[in-house]
């Protein structure tokens, strides 16, 4: 009988982590080994670390550490990094971090298991030694999908799973375990980024953009819902640009509808769009497809033309107000989220009164900022006009309490509608909740029911919004929602 391996995957960072980590677990599992949620109960606990900004990579270091400390104390006997932070600094985070006894990059994915075996049986493996992954594909976008097949791409694995591991799905399972019972689960679109923006360093540890082909996210996607997943959320990068490498930049567009026919689907959600990458095509199919959430997480990251020049980004408060009123002109009550930077180099007054000008009428449901820090390899690390970190501190905090303010002003304008809500928790303490279509998993808020104590995870049901709770909306079940979507269910 072959001995019991066992590992956990610790995931930090965005949803696109979250895939990568369920590929993992699909891998290590066709090859044997025995998935455990708890560090404490692994062989092996892999950290799957973000890279992108200072918050978050000290995160992936304090659970690298946490993972160590198990160490001689119960099962753990090896701590292995893999994810964003490990590929942008491999060597360098080792040699930093002995605490880890591997630290693997991208082009280990595929041999994960022969890797971890290793480490466990007290081996040695190489740490990754980063490069500039834009460098590994051609730089026209058509010619890339030729090469794709070489370059180590997490979350487009083969679309096969060994036999017996799926075996209500057949040849389709994609080489992915889930890691947990959520009615909601990402789907990997794309990978890489092709734009420069001045302040992000993730094109070179991602690479450029490569689309994944429309029938593998098909696949994947009927896949999960036969595991019980109700919405899928769209992830990459960059979502606007998907298709421009199989010779259609309108290829979102078709797919969407397809996507949202699959059956057990209830929900198709996009994330991170481009505003000016945004097209009227995307936009009708966004607000008119029945199962696709009219929600846009719009990445904005500033108003005033001249900061959004020296980010090397478009537009203006004015062009992005009338690509909001055109949203909203088709779709009144869809949702809209963004992230802004304050404290960019160069950033004046008048440019933050401009980016504050935008927030009070762009009506926004999400808002996230963050203060300008420098990123190493990055454009705008090199900038000259750098601000005093406590003007970065004063203008984040400033902006912040007007992002409270307003979203929760946002909020309470959706009292007295109705929306169709996907249950996701029901606590005998804490009681019920879902998302609305408006309210991406994590970052969007909630719906809290004031009568949900026949709900059950996994029914999308209507309800009306009674109040209000900041960002989250409490709302009451319709008579006849749970009976109607009880039915759907069977």
């Amino acid at each position: 009988m072959p001995e019991r391996r066992t590992v956990a995957l610790v995931t930090l960072g965005c949803a696109r982590n979250e895939v990568d980590s369920e590929e993992l677990a699909g891998r290590l599992e066709a090859d044997g080994w025995e998935l455990v949620e708890d560090a404490e109960d692994a062989d092996v606990a892999v950290v799957n670390t973000c890279g992108f900004v200072e918050a978050a990579k000290k995160d992936s270091v304090d659970a690298l550490l946490e993972a160590n400390d198990l160490k001689g104390h119960g099962r753990t006997q090896a701590v292995v990094a893999v994810g964003c932070m490990a590929e942008r600094y491999g060597t360098e985070l080792a040699e930093a971090l002995p605490e880890a006894d591997g630290v693997l990059g991208f082009d280990d994915y595929a041999n994960i298991s022969d890797r971890l075996q290793t480490i466990l049986s007290g081996g040695v493996h190489a740490s990754h030694t980063p490069r500039d992954r834009r460098k590994l594909l051609p730089i026209s976008p058509a010619e890339r999908q030729d090469s794709a097949a070489e370059v180590a791409l997490p979350g487009h694995a083969p679309a096969d799973l060994p036999e017996g591991l799926a075996p209500a799905s057949g040849p389709r399972a994609p080489l992915r375990r889930r890691l947990d019972g959520s009615p909601v689960a990402s789907v990997k679109l794309a990978s890489g980024c092709d734009r420069r923006c001045s302040f992000c360093a993730i094109p070179s540890f991602r690479g450029s953009f490569v689309s994944r082909r429309p029938s593998d996210v098909l696949n994947e996607t009927r896949w999960l819902a036969e595991q019980g997943v109700k919405e899928i959320m769209l992830v990459s990068e960059n979502n606007t640009s998907y298709g421009k490498d199989l010779g259609d930049i309108r290829l979102l567009e078709s797919l969407l509808p397809e996507l949202a026919d699959v059956a057990g689907i209830e929900r198709v959600r996009v994330s991170y769009l481009q505003p000016a990458e945004m097209r009227p095509g995307l936009i009708d199919v966004l607000t008119s497809t029945p199962k696709v959430a009219p929600y846009f997480d719009l990445s904005f990251q500033h108003s005033a033309p001249a900061v959004l020049r020296s980010m090397r980004r478009f537009g203006d408060t004015d062009r992005f107000l009338e690509l909001l009123d055109t949203i909203r002109g088709k779709a009144p009550e869809a949702g809209v989220r963004s992230n802004f930077i304050v404290g960019f180099p160069g950033e004046t007054e008048a440019d933050l009164a401009e980016l504050e000008r935008f927030l009070n009428g762009a009506r926004l449901d999400a808002i996230g900022v963050f203060g300008y820090s420098d990123e190493e390899g990055t454009e705008a690390a090199t900038y000259d006009n750098k601000l005093d970190e406590d003007v970065v501190a004063e203008r984040l905090a400033r902006v912040s309490r007007l992002a409270e303010e307003l979203v929760s002003q946002r909020a309470e304008e959706r009292v007295g509608q109705t929306v169709r809500v996907l249950v996701e928790s029901v606590d005998g303490d804490e009681g019920a909740y879902g998302r609305a279509a408006h309210q991406a998993p994590e970052t969007d808020g909630q719906v809290l029911f004031t009568n949900g104590e026949n709900v059950t995870v996994g029914l999308m049901v209507d309800a009306k919004v009674v109040g209000t709770e900041g960002v989250d909306l409490v709302a009451e079940v319709l008579p006849g929602s749970l009976a109607r979507a009880e039915e759907a269910a069977r």
